[in-house]
């Protein structure tokens, strides 16, 4: 079966930094996009950040950029997202996902396969 396992969530005050990661359980996942979404109590899941096969192609959702930073490690089969300068609104459940390999889809409907997802709490 195919999981996806994130971790590194956790506590951290505003301004301060965090790294999620994701690791998936099949060696396939190195081929197809990988990406980071979030949920907010009382929100809708939403896109934050993701990165194509390769590497070489990323898109960030506008109010993480310069702050977040995705990377993968296809030898470890590993997403990452590196977190810094964080606000208490970027608290949320972030959840890895993995889609299909082509064009880099923002919408949480067009991604096939999801983690548990992990709480970051941003305390102000």
């Amino acid at each position: 079966q195919v999981q996806l396992v994130e971790s590194g969530g956790g506590l951290v005050q505003a301004g301060g930094s965090l790294r999620v990661s994701c690791t998936a359980s099949v060696r396939t996942f190195n081929s197809i996009n990988r990406g980071w979404f979030r949920q907010a109590p009382g929100k809708d899941r939403e896109f934050v950040a993701a990165i194509n096969w390769s590497g070489s192609s990323t898109v960030y959702e506008d109010s993480v950029k310069g702050r977040f930073t995705i990377s993968r490690d296809n030898a470890k089969n590993t997403v990452y997202l590196q977190m810094d300068s964080l606000k208490p609104e970027d608290t949320a459940v972030y959840y890895c996902a993995a889609s299909t390999p082509g064009t880099i889809l923002t919408a949480p409907e067009r991604w096939g396969f999801w983690g548990q997802g992990t709480q970051v709490t941003v305390s102000s």
